[in-house]
């Protein structure tokens, strides 16, 4: 018999304008779905077409929407009901596409009765049904090792180190925003041919930090702040500000996830970057300050998902340095 498994996509409501580049890129449409929220809050979904026998990519990177009016949790829900429904109507390999992959800082126990709730997400995922996970830039990679169903770990590395090296800019150092995202920086430092330094911060408390002091020379030199997310920009603000009081010319910030909570644009808008460059992995809701430029991951997921679905390696995406930690 001759049998060719056919690729379906769909996007749920969280950032289904990526979806669509996705979709486009594929030269796919986007499966129809019907999915609403119950005026009692419960989330519903319902695949319009057959689904048996197809690799179906859900694309939901798991963060709220206000333009389709779902929160984070919403939106992890809705996931894990897609998955099912997907599970349940005989797909052949249901695979889990979430840029933004939530909770990902709960990785451990910072302090006694906390929950790990990244592995939970993990759990929840496979319990669905998951037979693989399609990811960005893990807060930590460790995140990895709670799935026991594969995990491609994507990276914004690249495309962030491109699109600076374009700029152009001269006299270049980067700057860790802390200890833990030396290694990260380091690697995106090697290929922009630029310096390192690194600011001294402690965090007393959840989404609180102090900065103390920079390690390194900024003096007269052109900054780059990198970091895997930015939440409510006031650590990234004050970290600006303490580059450009060391004597830094110029500030830019980099980051793959704009998770852009809370007084973020007020924060980023008063701070003293040039440009704030990040993905479009979640969505920016509007009012965004003029210094925010967002690059596009939808190539770099459709070419993951394209050699996913006709089982090619997915690590030569980046020549195998996708493992950043």
């Amino acid at each position: 018999m001759d049998y060719d498994k056919k690729l379906m996509l769909f996007s749920g409501r969280s950032n289904p304008e990526l979806a669509a580049k996705i979709a486009d890129k594929l030269g796919v449409d986007l499966g129809p779905v019907t999915l609403k929220t119950f005026s009692n809050g419960e989330v519903y979904c319902r695949y319009e077409d057959s689904i048996r026998g197809a690799d179906v990519f859900i694309i939901q990177p798991t963060c709220g929407n206000p333009e389709t009016g779902v929160s984070a949790n919403d939106a992890l829900i809705e996931l894990l009901c897609m998955i099912d429904a997907a599970v349940g109507a005989s797909a052949h390999r249901v695979i889990a596409v979430t840029p933004w992959f939530g909770y990902s800082r709960q990785d451990k126990k910072s302090a006694p009765r906390e929950p790990i709730t990244a592995r939970l997400v993990a759990r929840m995922l496979e319990a669905a049904g998951a037979d693989r996970v399609l990811t960005m830039d893990l807060h930590a990679g460790q995140v990895q090792g709670f799935f026991s169903v594969p995990v491609d770990h994507m990276t914004a590395l690249m495309m962030l180190s491109q699109y600076f090296a374009d700029l152009g800019l001269s006299d270049l150092v980067v700057v860790a925003p802390d200890a833990g995202r030396v290694k990260l920086n380091k690697k995106f430092a090697v290929k922009l041919g630029a310096e390192l330094a690194i600011l001294d911060k402690e965090r007393p408390a959840q989404q609180v930090a102090e900065i103390g002091y920079v390690i390194g020379d900024v003096k007269g030199k052109t900054a780059v702040i990198l970091d895997d997310m930015i939440d409510t920009a006031g650590t990234l603000r004050a970290a600006g500000q303490t580059v450009l009081d060391e004597g830094a010319s110029r500030v830019f910030a980099a980051a793959t996830h704009p998770v852009f909570s809370g007084k973020a644009y007020e924060n980023l808008a008063a701070s003293g970057f040039e440009q704030i460059v990040v993905t479009d992995t979640i969505p920016l809701r509007a009012g965004a300050p003029e210094n925010i430029r967002v690059l596009s991951c939808a190539e770099l997921l459709t070419d993951s998902i394209r050699r996913i679905f006709t089982d090619d390696s997915v690590s030569e995406v980046f020549g195998g340095e996708n493992q950043l930690f």
